[in-house]
């Protein structure tokens, strides 16, 4: 019986890892910094070099080990192979074959949003649930889409980029992407402060967020919260956005639950009534019995916990 099992979240600044038991308590995590000199042709040799070091210190032997799962920023198919990773360097890889060479175990890969989302699925806010999807509001915004507890098909490994869903055809500023009015532009922490400082530009109405220097997401929802006018407002465009790609998503998919998480989604409560508010009125067809929408709960936590899942059928 295999006892162990690691959880590896690879970011642009560094890779996340966590020992777990095959039951799912967290045993242990730590970070290593990510090289991305030479195109990234360091990364998997130090995450193998880290995972040995943990088996070593913790005198966990190879046999004891059900595998890996690995999380990677890029579209990544069923059989580990990711075609880019624009912020690691990576191209035409298959980060999954290489990691089980250099360590003579299973590994599995996945995009790095559907695995949180598996993680959320497993031990956080969707815990409980079989068919969950995930929306990360961060710098930018990520998706993951969670079926009968696994990871959604993806053919070309686009499944669940759901930030760059269209929502305003006519929005004439231009996404990460190249497309115009997706989600992203919106529903981001950048996106939060684009819609304040519309409002606020064109706009006399008096609002505590024309005193600051800078402004934050965090600054727009404070600001909410205190009932400043044109803020509120804010929220409510940001809202609206996401509540509508949230219907989209659940008169498609009918999932048991979303996940909200990302750094916006430290907004709490507010931002959960407000994405439920236009949810409801979107998708009305559903009638009383909608998905909820909740609070993710392992916060960057998440990948690691998704990592390791994947490799536990």
């Amino acid at each position: 019986m295999k006892k162990y099992c690691f959880g590896i979240d690879v970011g642009g600044t560094t890779v996340k890892m966590g020992l777990f038991t095959t039951e799912g308590e967290l045993l242990d995590k730590w970070e290593i910094p990510t090289r991305k000199e030479d195109g990234g042709a360091y990364i998997l040799n130090d995450v193998a070099a880290s995972v040995e070091a943990k088996l070593a210190e913790k005198n966990i032997a190879k046999e004891d080990v059900a595998g890996a799962g690995i999380g990677v920023p890029g579209p990544t198919l069923d059989t580990g192979y990711v075609s880019i990773c624009v912020n690691l360097g990576w191209k035409d890889k298959n980060p999954a074959n290489e990691l089980s060479e250099l360590l003579s175990i299973p590994v599995k890969a996945g995009n790095d949003a559907n695995v949180a989302a598996l993680g959320e699925m497993w031990k956080g806010g969707g815990e409980g649930y079989l068919d969950v999807v995930l929306l990360t509001l961060g710098t930018g915004v990520g998706g993951g889409i969670i079926i009968n507890g696994e990871i959604a098909p993806s053919h070309r490994g686009v499944g669940g980029e759901l930030g760059h869903i269209t929502v305003n055809p006519d929005e004439e500023a231009t996404c990460n992407c190249g497309n115009h009015g997706c989600l992203e532009q919106y529903a981001s922490a950048t996106g939060v402060v684009r819609i304040a400082k519309k409002l606020l530009a064109a706009s006399k109405e008096e609002s505590s967020l024309r005193t600051l220097e800078t402004v934050t997401a965090k600054d727009v929802f404070d600001a909410a919260k205190a009932g400043d006018h044109l803020a509120v407002e804010a929220v409510e465009v940001l809202g609206k956005y996401l509540g509508l790609v949230v219907a989209n998503v659940a008169l498609t998919v009918d999932p048991d639950v979303f996940v909200i998480g990302g750094g916006v989604s430290k907004a709490g409560q507010v931002l959960i009534d407000v994405i439920t508010k236009y949810y409801h009125k979107f998708a009305k067809i559903i009638g009383d019995n909608k998905a909820k929408v909740v609070l993710a709960k392992l916060g960057n936590d998440a990948g690691i916990y998704g990592a390791a899942r994947m490799v536990l059928k």
